[in-house]
């Protein structure tokens, strides 16, 4: 029995930089090393992709998870379900946009059943999931709801940097709104309990402040002192090692110089900026509270440059190995 891990691997949208990436990502030989991949979706777009690109992938068609533990090749698992003829780079598509959501729910699955041990998603697009009929949002709430996880969190992680969103797809109005105690220590609790159970003893929280400065005292906002504050005042109760509200132009340097292990934005841009800056094309996204390993690419379909060759596949790569190392070794990496 190999000791590698199966890591199920979803091409995103066809139409977007998705097979690219995955493509370019499995090229590496790194990656062949830390896992066996098993992708799902379309063989023939895979394949074409790869000729396209110049790169000689041996991809071997399976027809189950348990077949990619026999082969030190790229395995395959097509279900069928995309013409190639439905797929024009850089166009929404709902065709391409409803087999995107279905690799992604066949690969939850197996992930679900132990047939894969982590699985690591290529870009959706958003108007095309809708356009195919599904209301979900994105990987997140398609994942939460599949998986019946009560409360889920979306961390991005760049090097030492590791940022767990309080809101992701939600409107800033919205999002603001969403600033709630009880919002910020269901979310408190979950990155506690992931971080402990990855060896992190006691995990050192941070929680950014909304408002600018911290809100001066109520003078530029009040949910610092009504909503944030008494949610860190109640995590150390619980035994968390929390600080905040740390204002957010400070708290991610803090971050980065190992202060805190984990800091918990927000609101998407908050905490995906910092991100970005840190790492804009190897930043690796992390679900938290989902009964299997889930990681994905912290970019998007990038329409624009779709089926032009130039995507950079740094994200991909490392969105594997990071779900292939969490896999075998139990925890996050160095």
């Amino acid at each position: 029995m190999s000791s590698k891990p199966v890591v199920a691997i979803t091409l995103g949208d066809p139409c977007g930089i998705g097979p690219e990436v995955a493509a370019k990502a499995l090229a590496h030989p790194e990656v062949l090393a830390a896992c066996h991949p098993l992708v799902i979706g379309s063989a023939p777009l895979l394949e074409r992709t790869a000729r396209n690109l110049g790169l000689a992938l041996e991809l071997t068609p399976v027809s189950s998870a348990a077949e990619a533990l026999d082969n030190d090749a790229i395995s395959v698992l097509d279900p069928h379900n995309l013409a190639m003829e439905d797929i024009t780079p850089g166009h929404i598509s709902a065709a391409a946009g409803r087999a995107s959501v279905e690799w992604i729910i066949q690969a939850a699955e197996l992930a679900q059943a132990g047939q894969v041990q982590a699985m690591a998603t290529g870009p959706i697009h958003k108007e095309a999931v809708l356009a195919a009929g599904y209301r979900d949002v994105g990987h997140m709430e398609l994942l939460q709801r599949l998986s019946g996880a009560p409360e889920v969190a979306t961390m991005l992680v760049a090097g030492r940097l590791r940022v767990v969103h309080l809101t992701t797809h939600k409107s800033l109005a919205q999002a603001v709104a969403y600033v709630k105690r009880e919002h910020i220590m269901a979310k408190l609790r979950l990155t506690h309990r992931c971080f402990q159970e990855w060896g992190f003893s006691p995990p050192r929280i941070a929680v950014a402040a909304l408002n600018p400065h911290g809100g001066e005292g109520g003078l530029l906002g009040r949910e610092e002192m009504e909503e944030i504050g008494p949610a860190v005042e109640e995590a150390r109760r619980e035994g968390m090692e929390v600080t905040g509200p740390v204002p957010a132009d400070s708290v991610f340097p803090q971050a980065i110089e190992g202060r805190f292990d984990a800091v918990l934005a927000l609101y998407h841009d908050q905490g995906h900026i910092a991100i970005k800056v840190q790492d804009f094309d190897g930043s690796v996204s992390i679900a938290l509270g989902l009964p299997f390993i889930r990681t994905s690419v912290d970019h998007g379909t990038a329409f624009d440059i779709a089926g032009r060759g130039i995507a950079r596949e740094t994200g991909m790569r490392r969105a594997i190995q990071v779900a292939a190392f969490m896999a075998s070794k139990g925890r996050l990496p160095d």
